[in-house]
């Protein structure tokens, strides 16, 4: 049972690490070493080795009596309500019977059921996640879920708002963990699995001089997983794009470009092939949404390496700011099975996803009022803005922030706001690489 399978799942989630970038390729055209990371064959044993330890953990207990409360609560919800019930069971046994699905010599999945996916669940809410050169760093929930959340009751089951506001129990529950000190524990030298060992050096090599940190202390300096995954950049090590240029617009996030759209429509399909933007639904049916149709999107993907604070592409003042809760672990089934769920999805989850909304109107009359969207993907469980109604804005400054891993963000502009991007070379999609933030992005021309 501890086989490929599950080492498929947690592949899934190789966006680069807790949604790790499957596909988005470690290369950049400006110096930016924190970036996506793209899943290898040579990953596999080290895949194999952390599915294998959690399962054996999993299965060593084996008793309900040991789940937290907040999980039990869990399997309260599904054994009582009916339609969750059948969704949650249906979901594993719709996961196709073939590799890469399943590679088990009983013929069965690795997750087997809806139990045993709780278990799992249970023993990563102690758990901060390791260094793993595989990016497996973050999204062990998502690990645990990728293939049954990608099937037709799945699909349904995590659109769900009861099961959503569980999972969110579940991963507030876990943030308390991450924001405690017992989670510096992976804040070590360990050469394969500790932050700053050898390994992860390959992957962030000049850490101390890009990052606010003190070496000679415990840990660095950091007092939680928390504190070390929200670190702040040092002065000037991300400058701010033309500062006294209001026609500039910086880049909201340590991102890689994903997609840009145009002629954008108030309503649209957004769970078919290609995922169309859907206006109404993004913004959750906030008064301001007319305004924006037919308009321009562009969306960028951070992954876990990558710096997760949010910074405003323009100067101006915030209009409104507000937090839509969604799900966490839906995907378009359009997409079919995505290894690197919910990768491919990043369209769709900009609709039904837990996201956070800040209006900017910019001090440049040739952008006026903008939005830009900040979606958590899987366990990011967190969307904390920052700034408020009213307050005005310098280009660069701190928006927000995400905890516990990779995201997905938008910047969204009305029609006849006419923009020329500067994607730093790349086209936007899955094997893009991290364009830094406060890095220019676009420039709005003159009307």
């Amino acid at each position: 049972m501890r086989t490929n399978r599950f080492i498929s799942f947690c592949a899934a989630i190789i966006l680069s690490v807790l949604f790790l970038s499957g596909g988005m390729q470690a290369q950049a055209t400006e110096p930016a070493p924190y970036l996506v990371a793209k899943p290898l064959p040579s990953d596999q044993q080290a895949l194999r080795a952390w599915c294998s330890d959690l399962i054996k953990e999993a299965d060593g207990t084996g008793l309900d009596s040991q789940l937290f409360p907040v999980v039990r609560e869990f399997q309260t919800l599904i054994e009582n309500d009916p339609e969750l019930f059948q969704l949650f069971t249906q979901m594993f046994e719709q996961v196709p019977n073939t590799p890469p699905y399943l590679n088990d010599p009983t013929g069965k999945p690795e997750v087997r059921d809806y139990k045993h996916m709780l278990q799992l669940i249970n023993r990563v809410l102690t758990k901060a996640p390791e260094f793993n050169k595989t990016g497996l760093v973050g999204f062990p929930i998502n690990a645990i879920l990728n293939w049954p959340m990608g099937t037709p009751a799945g699909t349904t089951a995590f659109l769900n708002e009861k099961v959503n506001r569980q999972l969110k129990k579940i991963l507030t529950q876990w943030a308390v963990f991450l924001g405690s000190e017992d989670s510096c524990s992976v804040l070590n030298d360990d050469p394969k699995t500790g932050w700053f060992g050898r390994d992860a050096r390959q992957v962030m090599p000049i850490f101390e001089k890009d990052f606010i940190c003190d070496p000679s202390k415990a840990y660095h300096g950091f007092t939680s997983w928390d504190d070390f995954f929200t670190r702040r950049y040092r002065e000037g090590r991300r400058p701010v794009a033309s500062p006294k240029d209001d026609a500039v617009i910086a880049n909201a996030c340590e991102s890689a470009p994903y997609r840009l759209a145009r002629n954008v429509r108030l309503r649209d399909r957004f769970w078919i092939k290609g995922q169309p933007y859907s206006l109404a639904h993004m913004l959750d049916g906030d008064p301001l949404t007319g305004r924006f149709a037919g308009g321009t999107i562009y969306q960028a993907f951070l992954s876990a390496l990558s710096y997760h604070r949010w910074h405003s592409p323009v100067s101006g003042t915030i209009v409104k700011t507000r937090l839509v809760d969604g799900s966490y672990y839906a995907q378009a089934l359009s997409e079919g099975f995505d290894p690197a769920g919910p990768n491919r999805s990043q369209g769709y989850i900009t609709s039904v996803a837990s996201r956070a909304l800040v209006f900017i109107e910019a001090d440049n009359p040739d952008i006026g009022l903008m939005c830009v969207m900040f979606v958590g993907m899987a366990e990011v469980s967190s969307n904390e803005i920052t700034v408020y109604e009213g307050q005005h804005v310098t280009k660069g400054d701190q928006l927000g922030m995400f905890h516990f891993g990779g995201s997905t963000h938008t910047l969204i502009f009305r029609p006849g706001v006419q923009l020329e991007f500067d994607l730093h070379g790349q086209t936007p999609g899955l094997n893009s690489s991290n364009i830094p933030v406060r890095a220019r992005i676009a420039t709005v021309i003159k009307k």
